[in-house]
């Protein structure tokens, strides 16, 4: 067995292994080719509908026999993906061009899925067998084997349009996305022939003949001005807006109405729900009270969101707030991503219409070369046939004595006269003379003698003469780029001609929608969030009433303006921002809404270290220390902010903050959120004024030996008695001045304690990282955090034993601490 093993870095291996799984979803799943605009699996649907015969002109098929013939052929996948695919090249409000003429229920704009593919059937558009499928049979591309060498399949469809472009696309790769937005056939076309024409040509006058995308749910590009570098560079954002249109009441007693009668792009699927859901919501919290109804009386005609608006209501505010607050307006993220000589590539408009017109003159030339070889076949065997008819006596004395079919084609190709018995030596010798090509000479053999009459040899002759004109017309096409160019032209403006539709959507530079929300009715409220992350906002009255039970049940408790709002600090060294408006207004009894649906704050990866109204921060000071023991005040006006998301502190690597403390440096007051340990029996106390619950006996005192880590040294006589004059010290620089009598005390997970004056841990803006409080031996770190003072109850649970933190050995920040043991 051991000259079978074979070693390898295993590194190497997965490397190699995770490389060949990306190319392979990047180029044969996710991103289209850019010479016919689809990725492998639409290409393979339709040449299988191609093979199963499914022309426009004819029955529709089973959708499920199309799906097996693709995936039993060509695409070894999934059926669903297989299906899906054909689904969406049926729905003409996704692509520009829909490719499959669907029978039965190929779903909806509004996210209604399509029946089982055993319910619905489907056949190929003309547009596609005469635009995509032609040709084929004239060898115009490479057709390479399938999964399993039993069948052969084309390397890319000889596509006579930028399809790129006309149905874009849009595919997640592996570390890439492809995005690229639907345009209009008759500006894709004009635009193709232009750079033909002017290949020097600039993106700007490429943007006369086609001024941006089309979509085929109609809406209105609002950012024409930024759409020349979004071609040029082929990525950026297209920002869109629905249709919204007023119709007034017919009568005085009737009530006006916002219809929006086409919707972004962006909204097609299951966000025209959300869109309505949106409407309605705005108007619970009363963002709104001028929408009195809203229904959706869209059909297969076309989309129609009515909003039905109050007497007085001013339309054009309303419509700037479904911009503002809904999806009616939203932004398209293009990426024009497509592969190019089997390489991933994102490509501006430019480079599109030259990859394409490359493409067209690739299959042109290959289409031409075959027609004049099969021509020039042709005229062969015309030239031999109309020989043969001026010398008809003779082939007939020629076939009439042969003893085969070998004999008299030898006859006629070489002269052969052996064996073959003719009426005369004259005959003979004629017959020697004869001298048919192959070809030639087996279309005489297999003539049949209703060609011999008159007006059939005459039209032989006309054959022979167009033959010879279409001939003359290709080695002109193939010898002159200019020519080949003209055809390529012609083609493009003809299929423009048959197939071409009317822009559906609009395009200009629209100016930004702006919405002054209603002013709130300014109120006290009581935010609420329990253990499980479910936030509310309730009424103070309410709260008085069920205070005990509420307290209990909720992890926060703030009372807060509903103007105001929450700032929530994370482990991660993050602040994030709430308005108090975002979150409902609910009865006690009722269930909030997650606090991760509100906020940028993610409760799977963070931790919330503090949370407060942002009114109470004001004026203030933070004391922030991390498990590395990094230690700073923060002037608390500097998280006053207008962004949701903001870095509260700078963190080393690896290091996360552990304690955030408030202090009201005027009223030298401590205010701590209350943190609860689980463990039996222990509840920390600390702090004036902080509501903390007792649970230890204050008598129960006991003896503990302490470690001096700096020097080894034990004592037992820990407990010294200290004033606080004897704790007085001179405010530094840059330190916050509080009353000389506060503590903190830092508790590790090893058990040590150290103990110094607040006054020594100095003030920093929030983007620097602070100082170090404690020195940590190897692996250690920071677990609790205390403030203390004389006259504080500062008594703490250690291991089921009472610690008095205003007896501890009173230190200098930075240092070792000492260790606990009994």
């Amino acid at each position: 067995m051991a000259e079978r093993i074979i070693s390898s870095e295993y590194s190497d291996v997965m490397q190699k292994s995770y490389i060949d799984y990306a190319m392979s979803v990047i180029c044969a799943r996710a991103v289209p080719d850019i010479r016919d605009g689809l990725k492998p699996v639409q290409r393979r649907v339709l040449y299988a509908m191609s093979q199963l015969g499914l022309r426009s002109d004819r029955p529709h098929r089973k959708s499920a026999r199309i799906v097996g013939d693709a995936m039993g052929k060509y695409h070894p996948h999934g059926d669903s993906s297989i299906y899906e695919t054909l689904v969406v090249m049926e729905q003409d409000f996704k692509k520009g061009m829909p490719l499959v003429d669907g029978h039965g229920n190929f779903g909806s704009i509004e996210g209604d899925g399509a029946a089982a593919m055993r319910y619905t059937e489907a056949r190929l558009q003309k547009f596609t067998q005469d635009v995509y499928l032609a040709d084929l049979d004239k060898n115009v591309v490479d057709f390479v084997p399938n999964f399993d060498e039993t069948e052969r399949e084309p390397e890319v469809l000889p596509v006579r349009i930028p399809n790129i472009l006309i149905n874009g696309a849009e595919g997640i790769a592996v570390g890439m996305t492809t995005n690229i937005p639907t345009h209009n056939l008759n500006e894709v076309v004009d635009a193709m022939i232009a750079y033909m024409k002017k290949p020097s040509i600039k993106t700007e006058e490429l943007m006369e003949y086609m001024p941006g995308p089309d979509f085929p749910t109609g809406g209105i590009v609002i950012n024409q001005s930024e759409l020349k570098e979004i071609y040029e560079s082929g990525s950026g954002k297209i920002k869109l807006r629905g249709k919204v249109e007023l119709e007034q009441g017919r009568r005085k007693s009737d009530r006006d109405k916002l219809v929006i009668t086409e919707i972004p792009y962006t909204m097609i699927g299951a966000n025209i729900g959300k869109f309505i859901l949106d409407v309605c919501d705005l108007v619970e919290t009363k963002k709104t009270t001028d929408i009195v109804d809203v229904s959706n009386e869209s059909s297969k005609e076309g989309i129609r969101i009515v909003l039905e608006l109050k007497k007085g209501a001013d339309p054009v505010k309303i419509e700037n707030m479904l911009y503002k607050k809904t999806k009616l307006e939203d932004t398209f993220g293009v990426n024009m991503l497509a592969i190019v000589d089997g390489k991933p590539e994102v490509l501006g408009l430019k480079q599109i219409l030259e990859h394409c017109s490359t493409f067209q003159y690739e299959i042109n030339t290959r289409k031409y070369t075959t027609l004049l070889e099969k021509d020039k076949e042709q005229k062969e065997i015309k030239e031999g046939l109309i020989k043969a008819c001026d010398i008809i006596d003779l082939i007939i004395e020629v076939i009439r004595g042969s003893q085969s079919l070998a004999q008299a084609k030898d006859c006629l190709i070489n002269g052969n006269v052996k064996e073959i018995k003719f009426k005369s030596a004259e005959s003979k010798k004629e017959a020697s003379k004869l001298s048919f090509t192959e070809k030639q000479a087996q279309a005489i053999l297999d003539l049949r003698l209703a060609k011999l009459i008159g007006l059939e040899i005459l039209q032989l002759k006309e054959e022979y003469e167009k033959l010879l004109k279409e001939i003359a017309e290709y080695e002109k096409i193939l010898n002159d780029k200019n020519a080949m160019k003209k055809v390529i032209i012609k083609d493009l403006e003809a299929i423009k001609k048959e197939y071409g539709f009317e822009r559906k959507t609009a395009i200009e530079n629209a100016e930004e929608a702006v919405f002054e929300e209603e002013k709130v009715k300014e109120q006290e409220v009581v935010f609420l969030m329990d253990h499980f992350g479910y936030a509310k906002t309730i009424d103070p009255a309410a709260y008085e009433k069920n205070v005990e039970t509420i307290d209990a049940e909720n992890k926060y408790v703030l009372r807060c303006m509903n103007t105001d709002r929450i700032c929530i600090f994370t482990q991660t060294g993050m602040v994030h921002q709430l308005k108090v408006t975002k979150l409902p207004l609910k009865k006690p009894k009722d269930k909030g809404i997650p606090i991760d649906n509100l906020c940028n704050y993610t409760s799977a990866t963070e931790d919330i270290i503090q949370i407060c109204p942002l009114s109470q921060l004001k004026m203030n000071m933070m004391l922030f220390t991390t498990k590395k023991g990094m230690m700073k005040f923060v002037d608390a006006a500097e998280f006053d902010i207008s962004r949701q998301t903001a870095a509260a502190t700078k963190l080393n690597d690896k290091d996360e903050v552990v304690s955030i403390e408030l202090f009201d440096a005027s009223s030298q007051k401590v205010f701590k959120t209350p943190v609860y340990e689980e463990e039996e029996n222990i509840a920390i106390t600390g702090g004036s004024d902080d509501g903390f619950n007792e649970y230890f006996d204050p008598d129960d005192q006991l003896t503990f030996e302490f470690i001096d880590i700096n020097d080894g040294s034990t004592s037992e006589e820990i407990y010294e008695e200290e004033t606080a004059e004897e704790t007085a010290v001179e405010k530094e620089d840059n330190t916050p001045e509080f009353s000389t009598n506060k503590m903190v005390v830092l508790q590790t997970k090893d058990g040590v304690f150290l103990r110094f004056k607040l006054n020594e841990v100095p003030s920093k803006h929030k983007g620097a990282v602070g100082v170090r409080g404690i020195k940590l031996n190897s692996g250690d770190e920071i677990d609790k955090v205390y403030i203390v003072g004389f006259g504080d109850k500062t008594s703490i649970q250690y291991h089921n034993k009472e610690v008095e933190l205003m007896k501890l050995k009173l230190a200098k920040r930075d240092t070792r601490g000492t260790k606990l043991r009994q």
